[in-house]
């Protein structure tokens, strides 16, 4: 490393974690195109198929502050390579597994990767770069994500219809390994010498709690809502978690400190970053499985749709950040969701079977509107706090947008599977039973599948019952989205000033 100039040696460093940073997204929004091929390959039941994505984003979610204290403490780039490592030999893994639930569990540990590798690179980059420049390359990482969120679907698209959905981890994993090989080059080591130890008790109550809720969710619409399997997942998730509450209060060094959330604007910005998850997230699962399956789009067609929902990313939030020198951050953030609640509104009305060109708008009109507060929630994540607690603010907020992510994804799944349950039981001839073991395949997309539950009812029937369950399910998730506008204004209305002090 000797003969790389200083200023290389960061740009070289700067890209390494850029490509860390362009794999995570993609590895979410990429195998959401793919599901329909896996479930024609591996036979997966909806249960199953749900937890693709569900697993890495609970794993991802689940484990970042615990890789952020770990990272610290240990090293960043030992955690970051580390990471990496995990990450790239999951990719591979997956690219060969065998079966539905190896592919499942892979994904967990490819999310375990995922967080290891972000909060230790993200921590690494700041020791590189300072003032000005350190802006400019966490703005850089944001584009990444950006590029990631946009053009992932569409080249996930591409590599499903050329070679197979295997190919897409394959793919991931070689930039994967790109990424760890430029890093064990130029990465300096650095730690904090006063980091305290991981507070494990906590780090496992929160995970706990967080599988067993997205877990009840999951299930819920198999098994019924007041079942003894839905009943104790979920009162298990709320016993962990008012467990991990009860230690955090007692730890000296907790590793979420609850008082941060008697300041107002902290707890508003923690709703700003679980807001896009239920207004925009799960879109990127949810599109797919009704353009692939419901409407008969190929891979390529569907990921290419996806892209009007994904592109004002790389522009927007660029352009919010600007705005925001003359704009409060509330008012851009309020109004963006506001934009996004009339978008899903308008993507309500456009049913099943009609042309691509009446989602466009709706979709560029989501896109847009979500992109505004994506590109200043990271920077309210900590200036609403005191300096001194600004490192764990952005644990905290990072942990509430990603775990925020897959509890939302959980959350929207069994509310589509249950809206399905009672369209399919308007149907003449259908059965509550009936309705109840199709519905769960008819909302992920599965029509061949569900028909073969339901023979007396037509194609047309089927798809016009999943249509009215999405347009129901559009309308919730913009009332949550205007509600959300809402109370973010209200929270965040003392934002532009300096930060109270928790007490």
């Amino acid at each position: 490393m000797t003969h790389i100039s200083h200023k290389a040696r960061r740009l070289l460093v700067l890209a390494a974690v850029c490509l860390a940073a362009l794999c995570m997204p993609f590895s979410f929004t990429g195998p959401a195109i793919a599901i329909p091929a896996i479930a024609l390959d591996l036979h997966g039941s909806p249960l199953a198929l749900a937890w693709i994505s569900n697993a890495f984003m609970l794993s991802f979610g689940g484990c970042l502050m615990a890789a952020g204290a770990l990272a610290d403490r240990y090293g960043r780039k030992r955690l970051f390579l580390l990471g990496l490592s995990v990450f790239t030999a999951a990719a591979l893994a997956l690219a060969c597994a065998p079966t539905i639930e190896a592919l499942g569990l892979l994904r967990a540990v490819q999310g375990l990767g995922c967080a290891l590798a972000l909060s230790s690179g993200l921590a690494a980059l700041a020791q590189e770069f300072d003032g000005a420049a350190r802006a400019r390359a966490f703005s850089l990482i944001g584009t990444a994500f950006g590029a990631g969120l946009a053009f992932g679907p569409i080249v996930a698209g591409t590599l499903v219809a050329a070679s197979g959905w295997r190919s897409l981890f394959a793919v991931t994993a070689l930039v994967g390994l790109s990424a760890l090989l430029l890093a064990a080059r130029t990465l300096r080591e650095s730690r904090d010498p006063h980091a305290a130890g991981l507070d494990w008790a906590g780090a496992l109550g929160f995970t706990g709690a967080l599988s067993l809720l997205t877990y009840g969710l999951l299930q819920a619409p198999h098994s019924g809502w007041t079942s003894l399997a839905s009943c104790a997942l979920l009162g298990g998730a709320a016993l962990l978690l008012a467990v991990f509450v009860a230690l955090e209060k007692r730890q000296p060094q907790p590793m979420l400190d609850l008082s941060l959330f008697r300041l107002p604007a902290f707890a508003g910005v923690q709703l700003l970053a679980a807001a896009p998850a239920f207004s925009y997230v799960v879109l990127l699962v949810l599109l797919p499985a009704r353009l692939i399956g419901i409407e008969g789009y190929s891979a390529t067609q569907a990921g290419g749709m996806m892209l009007a929902l994904s592109a004002p990313m790389l522009v927007l939030p660029m352009l919010a950040g600007l705005a925001a020198q003359r704009i409060a951050a509330a008012h851009i953030c309020g109004a963006g969701l506001l934009i996004t609640g009339g978008g899903l509104l308008w993507l309500s009305h456009c049913a099943p079977g009609l042309p691509a060109t009446t989602l466009l708008g709706p979709l560029l009109l989501i896109g847009a509107g979500i992109s505004l507060p994506w590109g200043l929630m990271d920077g309210l994540g900590v200036s609403v706090v005191p300096v001194e607690r600004a490192g764990m603010a952005a644990g905290i907020f990072n942990t509430t947008r990603v775990a925020g992510e897959g509890i939302a994804l959980a959350i929207v799944a069994a509310l589509l599977a249950t809206l399905t349950v009672t369209a399919l039981h308007a149907l003449p001839g259908v059965t509550a039973q009936d309705a109840t073991l199709a519905a769960p395949l008819l909302a992920i997309g599965e029509l061949r599948q569900a028909g073969v539950l339901l023979p007396h009812a037509s194609v047309q029937e089927l798809s016009q019952a999943y249509g009215a369950a999405f347009r129901q399910l559009l309308q919730v998730l913009a009332g949550i989205s205007t509600a959300s506008a809402l109370l973010i204004l209200v929270f965040l209305r003392q934002s532009a000033g300096a930060p109270a002090t928790a007490r």
